[in-house]
């Protein structure tokens, strides 16, 4: 059953840095969110945001990060202690269809060019609810990174040889050949596919028993829950663009259990990275954890 949330609103102010061009979106309202629920969880059935029962939910979300009801929250399911990987195969395809759905939806919207869906699990990443859940942000414009990895044409590494980690029908996992974060891993499927709307079947079957894969494996990798992100790489909604091709990206700034990776001083002054865990070693780790 997919159910929706009531809308928010709240003021904007979004800057342009005048040497750089970095967008900057000024979000005083967002001072004002919890950083955790004052009684219960809002997201199990019966609490704020998920009142009645449901399999997976989208509901706008309370403390926008742009304006006009471009931001929205997706619950995977109504199990709070669950994962990702846990819901299995069949949990996880009702939540790439709920992703379809929704981002479909918003990429229609004149003011939307660009749909990104992802999810921020942990708080070392800045997760405030434990419950799994994950968002989308429908922007009205073509952010500065997704716009040059379009713009270059990027396409999955045909042959990652020792970086290669799990595969599950016509969908791969490997490692980045130049990964910025200690965990890092691409999937994309092998034909080339703009989005989720463009995924047939079958495809959304794979990418579901690919996740369900993944995510196992990088919770078995430290021994205990691992902290990511995740974002979903669709094509833009507008404009005029060679068909890029979807991928899906997930990171971790943990280099062993427990120990994070801080971006220090000279990668953010720099934009160039210091990485301590060598990539062909974390894919044969990863492979060695098949389900």
């Amino acid at each position: 059953m997919i159910t929706e949330g009531t809308p928010a609103s709240g003021p904007r102010d979004e800057r342009v840095d005048p040497h750089l061009g970095t967008i900057v979106h000024v979000v005083g309202s967002r001072q004002a969110r919890p950083n955790l629920p004052s009684s219960g969880c809002p997201f199990c059935p019966g609490g704020l945001e998920a009142p009645d029962p449901y399999d997976v939910r989208w509901f706008r979300n309370r403390w926008p990060a742009m304006p006009g009801d471009r931001c929205e929250v997706v619950l995977y399911t109504s199990e709070h202690e669950a994962t990702f990987w846990s819901l299995g195969v069949p949990g996880v395809r009702k939540v790439i269809d709920l992703w379809a759905e929704r981002s479909i939806e918003l990429g229609r919207r004149d003011d939307v060019e660009f749909v990104l869906v992802f999810e921020n699990r942990g708080p070392e990443v800045g997760a405030t609810i434990a419950h799994p859940h994950g968002q989308i942000y429908a922007y009205d414009h073509v952010p500065e990174r997704p716009r040059r990895i379009f713009a270059a044409g990027w396409q999955p590494d045909p042959n990652p040889g020792d970086r290669a980690v799990a595969a599950c029908g016509g969908w791969q996992a490997y490692v980045p050949h130049a990964p910025t974060y200690p965990v890092a891993l691409t999937l994309a499927p092998r034909e080339r596919v703009p989005n989720l709307a463009a995924l047939t079947e079958q495809g959304r079957d794979d990418l579901a028993g690919l996740l369900v894969d993944v995510f196992e494996r990088l919770d078995t990798l430290h021994g205990r829950a691992l902290p990511y992100m995740m974002w979903l790489m669709q094509a833009p909604t507008g404009g005029e663009w060679v068909e890029p091709w979807f991928q899906i990206e997930i990171v971790s700034p943990w280099r062993s259990a427990g120990v994070p990776r801080f971006i220090a001083a000279a990668e953010v002054a720099c934009g160039e990275f210091f990485n301590p865990v060598i990539p062909e070693v974390l894919a044969e780790q990863l492979r060695g954890l098949a389900p």
